[in-house]
């Protein structure tokens, strides 16, 4: 199926409104407050619209509610490249496909992330495949749009405050509209 960027919209309109998980926001409130801090930081089109669109995986599979409760991984980071590369570049696509081994690289390198994760982000990263070795997380940094990916990551842990202001959807889409091929 090919999907345009109005249909990518009507996606996160009618579907965003579901719960992150057990996060105490919707999926297109995470969505909204982890572009919202990309843009804060003044961070360039591609990476925003990344970060708005990082979690679409989540509303386009068929799996159903709360599979990681189940259980299973619904490899989300994967599932919209095949989507998102017929109207974004790389400098769009990348980070999202790299944001779950991001979560990895971090637990990593740095002994305090664990600590920071929620609960549901420690339990899906078990079902991620858990923590990088030193070598696949030095591997892993090398990569083209890696270090995106990480920053995206950070966000992504932090777009998950209730009520948090940001602005709607409709500010997004001129800088979604910037990255289209």
């Amino acid at each position: 199926m090919t999907y345009s960027l109005a249909k990518i919209l009507d996606i996160l309109t009618a579907k965003g409104g579901a719960q992150y998980g057990r996060e105490a926001v919707s999926q297109l409130e995470h969505a909204l407050q982890c572009a919202t801090l990309a843009e804060s930081a003044n961070r360039s089109a591609e990476l925003i619209s990344a970060c708005l669109l990082h979690d679409l995986g989540h509303l386009i599979h068929d799996l159903g509610e709360d599979v990681a409760d189940r259980g299973i991984d619904d490899r989300h980071e994967y599932r919209a490249i095949p989507v998102l590369a017929t109207l974004f570049s790389p400098a769009v696509t990348e980070p999202i496909r790299l944001h779950v081994e991001a979560k990895r690289y971090l637990c990593a390198v740095d002994p305090t992330y664990w600590d920071s994760l929620s609960p549901v982000s420690k339990h899906s990263l078990e079902l991620q495949g858990g923590v990088f070795s030193p070598e696949a997380a030095a591997q892993f940094i090398q990569q083209p749009y890696a270090k995106e990916a990480v920053q995206l990551r950070v966000w992504d842990d932090r777009a998950k405050v209730p009520q948090a202001a940001t602005p709607d959807l409709n500010h997004f889409v001129p800088i979604l509209n910037r990255c289209l091929l």
